[in-house]
């Protein structure tokens, strides 16, 4: 299985303490999202719980969706 780019924007960068990383054997959006609550605990969490991934440009948060060559971790926008 081929390394995933996971980059990390705003809220989501904060919990990770980092902007991006390459992950390895993480299948699907379900097992990056395990994946990144095991590393990153509690503030993760909270980002996930209303975020979003956005898997080779394409907004999902379908658990059993498979993974691209990169995946953006984005927190919940607010705007108007």
């Amino acid at each position: 299985m081929a390394d995933v780019l996971v980059r990390y924007f705003a809220a989501a960068a904060e919990a990770a303490g980092r902007e991006e990383e390459s992950l390895s054997s993480v299948p699907t959006v379900g097992d990056l999202r395990a994946v990144l609550i095991e590393r990153y605990g509690d503030a993760m969490t909270r980002v996930l719980a209303s975020g979003s991934f956005l898997v080779d440009g394409v907004v999902s948060r379908d658990d059993g969706r498979a993974l691209g060559s990169r995946v953006d971790v984005l927190p919940p926008f607010a705007g108007g």
